[in-house]
């Protein structure tokens, strides 16, 4: 049988006592970091009898046929990543695929998860949300892939690495526009536990504001477009924009608040009031 065992986001006590139970019992312990699971197995007060290997992004494609061999002998395997669940963003999904092709027996140990529980946190609706994982690294990939989201209508959850998350949030307010609602969740359950709420354009200010940069794991939740992101037109924007500046804003901060509104590209609605 594989077992995957959700492992703590962050406070070592949300382990379960079946994870405990896994490890120890396990005749292969498959740990992204072997390093890490040491020291959760010694906070844990438990001892692994098992194997143990290392299966992370370097090796996971060598290593899948050893641990696909192991389990058609008929051996239980364990496999932990560093936080959450395995195959969610981390190794696994390889080992999982071959398992089933082998008619081997897959299983999980539910656990702590950074998805969930940065959603039940972010206060934005939570009946229908989608999960697109770590964005692209550069620029250009990044802005596209956010423009195909454009008109997504479910809550959006993102990871994100700490060094990134700023210039992902800019394009992400240039893109969904500065309005659209969202939640940067930093360390979750951890000790310096921070959960930053508001607008996009909102929270680009709040990252630039960082004096020591954003620090440790990061969620990015976004929230869908509004029902009618599709109906608009070019005219239909720029009448919003004229609208809103009849209101008393000026030209940048309509065309910034349209664009959160209907859930159009900043870019479009900026070209459209112009036209």
């Amino acid at each position: 049988m594989l077992i995957l065992a959700a492992t703590p986001i962050g406070q070592v006590a949300d382990a379960s006592s079946r994870l405990g139970e896994a490890l120890a019992t396990a005749d292969v312990v498959a740990a992204e970091d072997t390093r890490r699971l040491k020291r959760l197995t010694s906070e844990l007060g438990i001892e692994i009898t098992g194997r143990v290997v290392s299966y992370f992004e370097g090796n996971e494609e060598r290593r899948t046929p050893e641990l696909a061999a192991m389990l058609r002998d008929g051996l239980t395997v364990v496999l932990v990543t560093d936080a959450g669940m395995p195959s969610v963003s981390d190794p696994g999904y390889r080992l999982v695929v071959a398992a089933i092709e082998a008619g081997i027996a897959v299983t999980a140990i539910p656990g702590p998860s950074a998805v969930l529980t940065a959603l039940a946190v972010s206060g934005l609706p939570v009946d229908r949300f989608c999960f697109e994982g770590f964005p692209p690294r550069k620029a250009g990939e990044r802005t596209t892939a956010f423009t195909e989201l454009i008109s997504e209508r479910r809550t959006m959850v993102f990871f994100e690495s700490p060094h990134r998350t700023e210039a992902t949030l800019r394009a992400m307010a240039e893109v969904f526009g500065a309005s659209r609602p969202a939640a940067v969740c930093r360390e979750l359950t951890k000790t310096y536990e921070e959960v930053a709420r508001g607008g996009l354009g909102e929270l680009v200010e709040w990252a630039a504001r960082q004096e020591q940069g954003i620090r440790g794991e990061v969620t990015i939740v976004v929230g869908g477009a509004p029902a009618d992101a599709r109906t608009y037109t070019a005219d239909d924007l720029k009448a919003l924009v004229a609208e809103r500046q009849a209101e008393g804003l000026s030209r940048k901060d309509a065309v910034e608040q349209v664009a959160g509104e209907t859930g159009a590209r900043k870019k479009d609605v900026y070209d459209a009031a112009h036209s």
